[in-house]
């Protein structure tokens, strides 16, 4: 029944612009490559494989050196700094989200219910956990637990040692959510995280006890796709702020300890959002790439090229911002003022996975078909 509820972004996307327009056909067509002349180049590091990621929510994971990835088929790998493959190991199941590790920890979930946790060394299963519910975003590992999100309504906590349960939060099921990567965040003895109906909360992490909720976006329509209004990415903490972006909403930064309100703007999106010192970038839900700053909200730049090409959540590398889109492209753009400083199609199956941070201005990409990719951009 759970499944039933949760629409996949990209065909809520094209039933919205669908709806958009009674008196002629919307226009769906990406809009074509952006020419301009390169002054930087993205260049492939190192490249492995996995199987497809089908309809999860699988997306790459980095701690200590290593990357860790997964296919839906099961198959989940560790690479190292160069792209060797340090263990591979196959669940029991096909998976439906993850991964997210620690130092010692890897833990997906399987389309089946089943939390799973692996040995970050050398991949030895170390404990399953039945969740009674499908979990659709990466659970957040903090010192001594996991918390995962089961469905769109509950979070759960369990002992990162034993799998042991320790706090369950629960709120009313929403008609419809968005599926989309929807993960939390952890700072300062709290857990942050983003629901149906616009809402933001921020719970104790040692026992899931409410410290404050704020909206973020009220839901507003005639009907109930209308009314979507999900927080979608993960929420970004900078210092005493949390960010977040809401789907048919806003994108807000709100005070860490009370919830209150900092700024908004009224700038809808499907993957949430990145953050640095100085700037919160967002992709809006038709593509366009905003930079706001940080402490106001002011649009410091919009790039708006790349209209309709289902573009990803934008990754900050280096002196760029790195987005994905969903014909297999990365854009590099100038973390200044937005323009085109490089592109390359990585891989024609296209990028649904979030870009993954790694060291020395370098980042991972994970393809629809599983490949696994290491990137550098040189100026």
């Amino acid at each position: 029944m759970m499944n039933r509820r949760i629409l996949l972004a990209s065909a809520l996307l094209v039933a919205l612009a669908a709806c958009s327009s009674k008196s002629s056909k919307p226009d769906l067509t990406p809009a074509p490559l952006p020419v301009f002349k390169p002054t930087a180049e993205l260049s492939t590091l190192w490249k492995d494989s996995l199987s497809s990621l089908g309809e999860s929510l699988l997306a790459p994971a980095f701690n200590g050196g290593s990357v860790y990835a997964a296919g839906q088929k099961g198959d989940i790998a560790r690479f190292d700094a160069a792209g060797r493959q340090v263990w591979k190991v196959r669940a029991e199941a096909a998976l439906s989200s993850g991964v997210s590790t620690n130092a010692r920890h890897v833990i997906v979930a399987s389309s089946d219910g089943v939390l799973r946790a692996y040995d970050a060394a050398d991949g030895k299963s170390l404990w399953n956990v039945t969740l009674g519910g499908v979990v659709l975003s990466a659970p957040l590992l903090t010192d001594d637990l996991v918390v995962v999100r089961v469905g769109d309504s509950q979070l759960v906590a369990y002992g990162l040692t034993d799998g042991a349960r320790k706090w369950v939060y629960q709120r009313a099921q929403a008609p419809l959510a968005l599926r989309s990567h929807s993960g939390m965040g952890a700072a300062g003895g709290l857990v942050f995280a983003g629901f149906p109906g616009g809402k933001l909360v921020a719970l104790t992490a040692a026992g899931g006890v409410q410290r404050w909720e704020s909206t973020i976006a009220q839901p507003k329509g005639s009907n109930e796709i209308e009314r979507l209004t999900d927080i979608v990415g993960e929420p970004v903490v900078r210092g005493d702020a949390v960010c977040v972006a809401a789907f048919q909403g806003r994108v807000a930064c709100v005070d860490a300890a009370t919830g209150g309100q900092r700024w908004a703007r009224d700038i809808s999106s499907a993957v949430g959002i990145s953050a640095d010192a100085a700037a919160v970038y967002v992709t809006d839900t038709d593509g366009s790439v905003y930079a706001l700053d940080a402490s106001t909200g002011a649009t410091a730049w919009k790039q708006d090229k790349l209209a309709r090409r289902r573009v990803g959540r934008p990754l900050v590398a280096g002196d760029a911002v790195i987005v994905a889109d969903g014909m297999g492209y990365l854009h590099a753009l100038d973390r200044k003022d937005g323009s085109f400083l490089a592109n390359m199609r990585v891989d024609s199956s296209g990028v649904r996975a979030p870009l993954l941070a790694l060291p020395n201005n370098a980042f991972a990409v994970q393809s629809a078909d599983g490949d696994v990719y290491a990137l550098t951009l040189r100026r």
